[in-house]
């Protein structure tokens, strides 16, 4: 006899003395079955058949006699990595045919142990007998003629593994449930196995290592429903309820994860996202899914949002919150958290958000964080979250003329935003490259706006700027006429107080006529205001419409500092109407500048017995003295003591040191 005969002989020897034990075992479970409900069976075994099973039997064991472990939904599989023996049977094909169809008769016959062991349990003495006559069948199969199973092969091992499991499951179902659990293992190298695994566990451990934690089961009462009283408190029930579960998400990466359970109809009618991963053409029927993009606090609120509508976000979610319902595509989500986030707005975080609404597409939120950055831009500059900001978001912030600060004390934010982000880069800080890092926010710093001691003692001693630029931003303070420089001059206003006009004329008059010539005035004023546009007179008949050109001009250098083309309805009333210019036009004290309109349309009402100096005063912003004299030069009329450009509409303004 060669070795593989060897091996088959010692491998039906082990399978005769396994179906002793087997008898032996059936005959335990016919004894106890007696003593136990058919409920309490039914419910261990479902439960049994959810673990794996660790086998006892001798013939798969290696040599070392150490413990296999295998799936017990896999033992009636033959596979081919499974460490089964490779010596092949060498009986003939009615052999093969003879062996079949004998252990398809002793399998059926262990299905019949396990069906009578339940009828057992429920007291019927017929089940018994049926019970009885199976054991002497058992006992007849072992008196059966040895050499019918001479050349028995690996499926022969595996049917006595599969048959021993199955009676090891019954056993279990019969005996208490300590005995159960010292026979199962769980086989934690089978990943694709762990959706067998009970939801109701706390913890469970992923193909990754890493843990996952599951709700623990909601306790559901006989007729639960009856105590909700409408649709939104029987769905708020299924809120993260294992009950009619269909599917279950794996949600989070870095930290820990968790196993959540949802029903697929819900999540269909909240979301066309869910809606196409369900029912489309590229449906997925798989149970657990994996979210690793997603927060578990945040998929949490998505979740309660479909089975409650109520938005239930906090500081710590509402991010997350915002980029799941983007995600999904919930938009009455995305509303809850952006409101939130408007509530909650302030100089603290008004740089953390606007880089997060610029990433989330969310224009109104950005502008509301841009406007509270002009209103406190000291102290959103001083938060934390100003240094978090990326190089976009800095610089959108830089171009804006409205920030209330000087640009000394801006200069200086920059320069630790520019240390951070060398921090971020892993490089180190030094001057050239915080210049490298930069890149085009540093020209966007208004470096002519300070004075020259701020300049020296600041931004000239950084090592930001190259020696060519400091020697030409020095000569830009001391001499004149002032050398041009790459650096932006236009002065960062912050309009405070309300709006305020001053008029120029006592009278009106009506006639006044239009033929392509500007309408010009000289003024001067006391202190430094923004002019934001004129009240000009209509016409004097009927409604009629205007195109007007407005201007600012630099009288000695004849610069435009403002100018705008736009158009105004009269109405045939003596009333003024505003022409405005796009942005505020500075005034600096003590210069002389002119005031242009060019108007095309109807003749209009004009003003007469006009002020050559003006004083407007307001308790918030004192005294702004206007002196009006006469513009020399191309006019269609208008001096000193008639005609147009009744108004001047202005703000007054400080900044924010």
């Amino acid at each position: 006899m060669d070795a593989c005969d060897e091996s088959s002989a010692d491998e039906s020897q082990s399978f005769v003395h396994s179906s002793d034990e087997d008898s032996e075992a059936v005959t335990e479970i016919l004894n106890g079955a007696e003593s136990r409900s058919f409920d309490g069976l039914q419910t261990h075994s479902v439960h049994t058949q959810q673990f794996r099973v660790r086998t006892t039997s001798q013939s798969l064991a290696p040599e070392d006699s150490t413990p296999c472990y295998l799936p017990a939904t896999r033992l009636s599989k033959e596979s081919p990595g499974s460490g089964s023996p490779k010596c092949t049977s060498k009986g003939t094909a009615k052999d093969m045919s003879e062996r079949e169809r004998g252990q398809r008769n002793r399998n059926s016959k262990v299905e019949r142990a396990c069906f009578n062991a339940a009828a057992a349990a429920a007291g019927s003495s017929q089940s018994r007998n049926h019970l009885h006559q199976h054991h002497r069948h058992e006992s007849e199969a072992r008196n059966r003629p040895r050499e019918k199973s001479q050349n028995s092969n690996r499926n022969h091992c595996t049917l006595n593994f599969e048959r021993r499991s199955d009676f090891m499951t019954v056993a279990g179902a019969a005996t208490a449930a300590n005995s159960v659990n010292e026979k199962m293992a769980v086989d934690s190298a089978m990943c694709e196995e762990d959706e067998e695994e009970d939801g109701s566990q706390k913890n469970e451990s992923s193909c990754d290592g890493k843990e996952i934690s599951s709700f623990p089961p909601i306790p559901v009462v006989h007729n639960w429903q009856a105590t909700k009283a409408n649709v939104k408190e029987r769905l708020g029930f299924m809120f993260c309820n294992e009950l009619m579960a269909d599917v279950f998400f794996i949600v989070g990466k870095n930290g820990p994860r968790q196993r959540i359970p949802a029903h697929r109809f819900v999540l269909s009618i909240g979301s066309a996202v869910f809606d196409a991963m369900f029912n489309g053409g590229m449906a997925t029927d798989e149970k657990e899914i994996e979210l690793p993009d997603i927060e578990p606090a945040a998929f949490l609120c998505l979740l309660k949002f479909f089975y409650s509508d109520e938005v239930r976000i906090g500081p710590d979610t509402v991010m997350a919150s915002l980029y799941a319902a983007k995600k999904y595509a919930v938009p009455a989500l995305e509303l809850g958290c952006v409101d939130y986030l408007k509530k909650h707005l302030s100089s603290d975080n008004a740089f953390m958000l606007l880089m997060q609404a610029r990433l989330f597409d969310e224009p109104h939120l950005a502008t509301m964080c841009l406007e509270m950055i002009d209103k406190t831009t000291s102290e959103a500059l001083v938060a934390d979250g100003f240094t978090d900001i990326d190089l976009d978001t800095l610089c959108i912030v830089l171009e804006r003329d409205t920030l209330g600060i000087k640009e000394c004390k801006l200069f200086a934010a920059v320069a630790r935003w520019a240390e951070a982000e060398c921090k971020r880069q892993g490089v180190p800080a030094t001057p050239e490259n915080h210049r490298l890092v930069l890149g085009r926010a540093l020209h966007l710093i208004r470096f002519p706006l300070m004075t020259v001691e701020e300049f020296a003692v600041g931004a000239a001693q950084s090592g930001i700027l190259t020696d060519r630029e400091a020697l030409e931003l020095f000569l830009y303070f001391t001499v004149n006429p002032k050398p041009h420089v790459n650096f932006s001059g236009v002065l960062r206003c912050c309009l405070t107080g309300k709006e305020q006009v001053v008029s120029r004329f006592c009278e009106i008059e009506n006639r006044w006529g239009y033929s392509g010539t500007s309408d010009r005035i000289r003024f001067v004023v006391n202190r430094k205001i923004f002019i934001v546009g004129f009240g000009l007179y209509g016409s004097i008949q009927s409604p009629a419409e205007y195109t007007v050109n407005i201007q600012i001009l630099h009288t000695d250098t004849g610069h435009v500092c403002g100018v705008n083309d736009t158009s105004f309805l009269s109405d045939g009333s003596t009333s003024t109407f505003r022409v405005m210019f796009k942005e505020p036009v500075e005034i600096q004290p003590n210069t002389s500048y002119t005031a242009s309109a060019t108007l095309k349309g109807p003749d209009s009402y004009y003003g007469a017995k006009g002020l050559r100096k003006v004083t407007h005063e307001s308790i918030t912003s004192g005294k702004v003295i206007f002196q009006f004299t006469y513009a020399a030069g191309n006019n269609n009329g208008t001096s000193v003591e008639d005609g147009q450009i009744p108004e001047i509409v202005f703000y007054t303004s400080d900044l924010v040191g």
